[in-house]
């Protein structure tokens, strides 16, 4: 009686679920083929140029004097072309200002401009020009007080490029959105579009220079196909009640998967020559002893995936901000090189114990920059940066990590006497993996909840994740049980290879099975 009871549900469970599955696994399958099929970019890092200090006229304190700016939240130095420009945050919003370092003039639209000149480096490579460009007109909205002065040639060598595919426009992207998903984590970017057949467009982080992600006519269409059918966008307007659906529909492709190994080993197929039931019957029963492995993986990591989602609120970007009194800042970039002896790529302005401290990151000693895919290297280079007093100019022995601890200290609550430890993370792992987006990062550890770290970027002060043992286990399940990093030992490739196969096991499963089923019926419709 029992066996029989189970052959019922498995029939009725398998049959609510096999569209579902069906959909879960033809995306699935194609998923790895569409990440390998990304639009091809020239780089996606930027490497770092020496600041030239011959091209910085005015200190910092001069600019910010004469464009009357009394506090600042951060300062970088970045050039469009051969012009530099001081890029200064006045707010605690978001809003990136560019004062020429020459002769202090606000660069108008500076940002704008800048996530141009970023995603063409990024689509087409560094400018093999370097000089001024031609003049242009500017349009109304962007007068020129001085002529073609810096500011004008920066501008024209953004908007009167006539290298690669035009650009059709730049717009500011604050909040994740249907296509710009909380999967990229990196807000603010721009989003820069291209007048080309694929409707490229590229997502830029202007504040580091950063390549987020590039979509195209074929990517935007894969990513709405695979958010209808697998992730069920479809029913997006029950809010958080999508997860629930997902999650019942999961638990109960679990349950059918189990049923159906419990029908496999307590029975015995039959051989009868010539009986096409009896052979659909031996089909469906050895292909789904082997798919059922996989359908018990995707099931209980993607059930798992949905209920932590769930009990957790939406995707925000948390960092800790500090303001500076423009006119107590004094940006010494001779004094700064003297002491680090070593070329100046960038600097950053922190607050560190009561005190404020440059920082100073170095070139890299590398001398060949390859262009790098995150996706690919899944690393990124540790960078040399020293921490020197803005006051006396001494240099803070560790202060990179020191800096760590303290935002992981005020993000968290706890005081630094309870860190049990701190590791710089260069490479991606199970815990903090490629969708966490952020290298190199900090990871400070504390005995509290669950054993509780910080993943700390400390060019940004941004908390890339925070993570425990707990969450730890459903990050594990999702990434070895649901996107095979079992077989990371591989390479990339071998992964996809066998997600694409455990898919396709499932397809010729429910399809063999509902072979079965109609034969099934056909069999007993007869008088």
């Amino acid at each position: 009686m029992i066996r029989k009871n189970i052959y019922k549900w498995h029939r009725i469970c398998s049959l609510i679920i096999a569209i579902p599955v069906l959909l879960w696994a033809l995306s699935g399958f194609m998923h790895p083929i569409m990440t390998n099929l990304r639009p091809a970019m020239k780089t996606q890092s930027i490497p770092a140029e020496p600041i030239e200090s011959s091209k910085i006229r005015l200190t910092l304190q001069q600019v910010l004097k004469q464009n009357k700016i009394d506090s600042i939240y951060s300062v970088r130095l970045v050039h469009i072309d051969t012009n530099w420009f001081y890029q200064v945050k006045t707010s605690r919003k978001y809003e990136l200002q560019y004062f020429s370092a020459k002769n202090g003039n606000l660069l108008t639209k500076g940002d704008w401009l800048y996530a141009q000149y970023l995603a063409r480096i990024f689509l087409e490579g560094t400018p093999k020009h370097k000089g001024k460009m031609p003049a242009m007109e500017m349009p109304m909205a962007m007068p020129m007080s001085e002529g073609m002065d810096c500011c004008g040639e920066a501008a024209s060598t953004v908007l009167n490029n006539k290298t690669g595919a035009p650009i059709e426009g730049a717009s500011l992207i604050t909040q994740f959105d249907e296509e710009y998903k909380p999967i990229y984590c990196l807000l603010p970017v721009y989003k820069v579009q291209f007048k080309r057949a694929d409707g490229i467009r590229l997502y830029v982080e202007t504040g580091q220079d950063r390549f987020s992600v590039a979509v195209d006519k074929n990517r935007a269409s894969f990513t709405q196909f695979f958010d209808i059918v697998h992730t069920w966008g479809w029913i997006d307007f029950l809010g958080k009640g999508r997860l629930l659906v997902v999650m019942v529909v999961a638990a109960l492709g679990f349950f059918t998967a189990v049923m159906g190994l419990y029908i496999f080993f307590s029975t015995k197929s039959k051989k009868v020559p010539g009986n096409q039931l009896v052979k659909a019957r031996r089909n469906h029963r050895y292909t789904a002893v082997v798919a059922s492995i996989f359908t018990l993986m995707f099931t209980f990591s993607g059930c798992y995936r949905a209920f932590t989602e769930f009990k957790e609120p939406d995707k925000e970007v948390f960092s800790i901000q500090h303001g500076f009194a423009g006119s107590a800042i004094d940006l010494n970039l001779s004094k700064l090189q003297s002491i680090v002896k070593r070329p100046i790529a960038n600097i950053g302005l922190i607050w560190l114990d009561e005190k404020t401290y440059w920082q100073v990151y170095l070139q890299s000693g590398s001398k060949n920059h390859k262009s790098k895919d995150l996706m690919k290297d899944m690393s990124a280079e540790a960078i040399a940066v020293k921490y020197i007093n803005a006051d006396d100019y001494s240099v803070l022995a560790k202060g990179d990590e020191s800096y760590a601890k303290s935002l992981a200290t005020q993000l968290s609550g706890h005081s630094p006497s309870e860190i049990v430890s701190t590791e710089l993370i260069t490479k991606f792992t199970d815990e903090y993996n490629f969708t966490d987006k952020r290298l190199p990062v900090w990871k400070v550890n504390f005995p509290f909840n669950h054993k509780e770290r910080f993943y700390i970027e400390t060019s940004t002060g941004v908390l890339a994740k925070n993570t425990n043992d707990i969450d730890l286990v459903e990050g594990y399940s999702f990434a070895l049980f649901h996107k095979h990093h079992y077989m990371d030992f591989g390479g990339k490739t071998t992964r996809d290879i066998s997600t694409m196969l455990g898919a396709a096991l499932q397809i010729c499963m429910v399809v063999i099975g509902l072979v079965f089923y109609f034969k099934w019926r056909k069999r007993k419709a007869k008088p």
